[in-house]
C-alpha cells in the first residue's frame, strides 16, 4: 500500500515537473521563444507615431515628437496591480537614460480622469497618456495579441521594435535590452 502511495506521490511530482518545463520553456510569456527577431518586423509603429493622445491633464500630444528617440512604450491601466508596481523602477529607468536619446512612455488603457486621479496620487518621472480603448489596439498592432497588461515596447531610433515583454518587467532587464542599442 505504501508502494502504491509513494508511487502516486512520484507520479505527481513527475506531471508537475514536466507542467512547470512546459510553461517555462513554451508557454512563458518572455520566452524568447515567443518572440523571434524575425516576428518583431512585422510589428509597424506607424500607426503609434500617427497617434494623439491627451497626457494625464488632457492636453493632446503627438506621438511623432518622440520619433528618433530608443522609446520604452509600456502599455499599462490603473486598476493593474503589476502595472502600478512596475511604475517606480520605469520612473527610475527614464531619469538615468534621459540624457541617451532614451524615452519611457506610458500608455494608460483606461480613463482619462481615472489617469489624471492616479498621476495626482503616484506621479512618475516619464509622459503618461491617455488611450482609453484605443490603446489595446496600439498594443495589438505593436504585438500584444494576448491582451495582456502590463505590455511593454522597445523601440530603437529607427522606429523599429526589437524587443516585446508581457506582464510585469523590471529596470535591470529594460537596461540589458537597451545597453545594445545605445551602443554606436
Amino acid at each position: 500500500m505504501l508502494k502504491k502511495i509513494l508511487s502516486g506521490f512520484g507520479y505527481l511530482a513527475v506531471m508537475m515537473s514536466f507542467g512547470f518545463a512546459i510553461y517555462h520553456y513554451i508557454l512563458s510569456p518572455n520566452s524568447p521563444l515567443n518572440h523571434a527577431n524575425d516576428a518583431y518586423s512585422n510589428l509597424s509603429t506607424q500607426t503609434l507615431f500617427a497617434a494623439n493622445l491627451p497626457n494625464e491633464n488632457g492636453v493632446s500630444q503627438a506621438l511623432s515628437q518622440y520619433k528618433g528617440k530608443i522609446i520604452v512604450l509600456n502599455f499599462w491601466a490603473t486598476w493593474c496591480p503589476p502595472c502600478r508596481e512596475e511604475m517606480p523602477e520605469l520612473s527610475q529607468l527614464h531619469d538615468e537614460y534621459k540624457n541617451k536619446n532614451v524615452v519611457v512612455l506610458g500608455i494608460a488603457v483606461d480613463e482619462l480622469a481615472l489617469v489624471k486621479a492616479f498621476s495626482l496620487a503616484s506621479p512618475v518621472s516619464y509622459p503618461i497618456f491617455s488611450a482609453e480603448n484605443d490603446g489595446m489596439t496600439l498594443g495589438v498592432n505593436l504585438g500584444n495579441d494576448k491582451g495582456i497588461l502590463p505590455y511593454t515596447v522597445i523601440i530603437n531610433s529607427d522606429g523599429e521594435v526589437v524587443k516585446t515583454f508581457f506582464g510585469r518587467i523590471n529596470k535591470s532587464l529594460l537596461s540589458a535590452t537597451l545597453k545594445p542599442l545605445l551602443q554606436p
